[in-house]
């Protein structure tokens, strides 16, 4: 306690008062005896003139007012100095120059503001330099390179914050756009194979039937129904193509209330005839209590229509394909199963790609158009759900999930 009493500069300042009336007054007591003895001196003439003209007391008191003032100021040119030296610091800051002021080797209070200073600046200085430099590398186009902030502080920490989330945020519009052009690209070269192979097919057939290299009107017709199927093939991929860019690019949807058990019955009900030319029996497994969600019937019916299509095409092994409807918390789930050949293990994480077939051959007799199962996963992420696939020896299950 005593030492911080010293250093504080009121002390200080109280102490060079008591000093320089100190000095003063023993200035003015040796002159009071230097004047005695001048006066019984040969050149006492100037000094009694002034005694008896003047007066002693005022001469004391006007010279003890200029000894008192001069002993104080040059007893506080240190601090002075400190003084001058940081206010040269503050406007050093003012001007944009942040570099760490000195250690002060003094405990006062000019002390501490130099030293709090100081570490003020050396901090402002750092943190720009931090942002300058992640400025920078974000003009160079490196934006997974965030500014640190592990030792920043107040606003600058902030500022620092908000331009790693904006690096970040353009970061991700880059990537998003990069994928969105390799997505283009995909998607054209997946539609110019698949356009290509049918067409080519139908203008092979064709130029036969056109150059009268058939034999007779048996084999004629059987080009012309391999022609025409091959058109139909095509305007399937025309239509599912159409139909997957339509729904991909935000088409507008009639929401109603449906009840999924209901719906799910109905739509099964629809592929009997398939069911009974394939030797085959839906089986549903359901609620009790209707599941209403919010969505458009024709699509959910283009959805899960393609899954029970596919269930049915792949599970020709087994006499069921079986559905199954329940509630799980804040979710409906739906369930359509098949027991055919399982799905290859290295093909279900791209099940759900356009174009993709699990048939390496991309044989449209069995892989359809590629575009299927696709546009089912957009469909049901339109309508906020989620859709995943798993397979294993006996069973191939797609899973469905919605909100109710």
């Amino acid at each position: 306690m005593s030492l911080y009493l010293k250093d504080t500069l009121r002390w200080k300042l109280l102490f060079y008062s008591l000093a320089s009336a100190t000095i003063t007054a023993g200035t003015l007591y040796a002159a009071d005896f230097l004047v005695a003895l001048l006066l019984q001196s040969s050149i006492r003439a100037p000094f009694a003139y002034v005694i008896n003209h003047i007066g002693s007391l005022p001469v004391f008191i006007v010279a003890g007012i200029g000894l008192y003032i001069a002993s104080f100021f040059l007893l506080i040119r240190g601090t002075l100095r400190r003084l001058e030296s940081l206010h040269h610091s503050l406007q050093r800051m003012e001007e944009g120059s942040f570099e760490e002021l000195a250690a002060s080797r003094s405990a006062d209070e000019i002390g501490r503001i130099q030293e709090m200073i100081g570490r003020l600046g050396g901090q402002l200085s750092r943190d720009l330099k931090r942002i300058t430099a992640g400025l920078q590398e974000i003009a160079d186009g490196n934006f997974d390179r965030p500014i640190e902030t592990a030792d920043a502080s107040g606003e600058l920490a902030e500022v620092a914050h908000s331009i790693n989330a904006m690096a970040a945020k353009l970061n991700r519009s880059i990537l998003d756009e990069r994928n969105a052009e390799k997505t283009k690209n995909d998607l054209i070269t997946g539609v110019s194979h698949d356009l290509r192979t049918p067409l080519t097919s139908i203008l092979g057939f064709l130029e036969v039937i056109n150059q009268d290299r058939y034999r007779d009107e048996v084999e004629l017709r059987h080009y012309t129904d391999i022609a025409y199927h091959k058109a139909i093939s095509l305007k399937k991929l025309i239509e599912d193509l159409f139909e997957f860019t339509r729904i991909n690019n935000g088409m507008p949807l009639n929401i109603v209330g449906l009840d999924l058990v209901g719906f799910m019955r109905q739509l099964a009900e629809e592929f009997v005839p398939q069911l009974k030319q394939a030797g085959m029996t839906c089986r549903i497994e359901a609620d009790d209590e209707a599941l209403i969600v919010s969505a458009d019937g024709d699509l959910l019916v283009r959805s899960f229509g393609n899954l029970i299509s596919n269930a049915i095409r792949y599970g020709r092994k087994s006499p069921y394909v079986d559905i199954s409807v329940h509630r799980s918390g804040e979710e409906a789930i739906i369930a359509i199963a098949n027991y055919g050949d399982p799905i290859p293990e290295r093909d279900l994480p791209f099940i759900f790609d356009r174009f993709y077939r699990v048939e390496r051959s991309r044989s449209q007799e069995t892989g359809g158009t590629g575009l299927g199962l696709a546009i089912t996963k957009s469909i049901i992420e339109v309508h906020g759900g989620t859709i995943d696939v798993s397979s294993r020896k006996d069973k191939t299950v797609f899973t469905t999930r919605l909100p109710l």
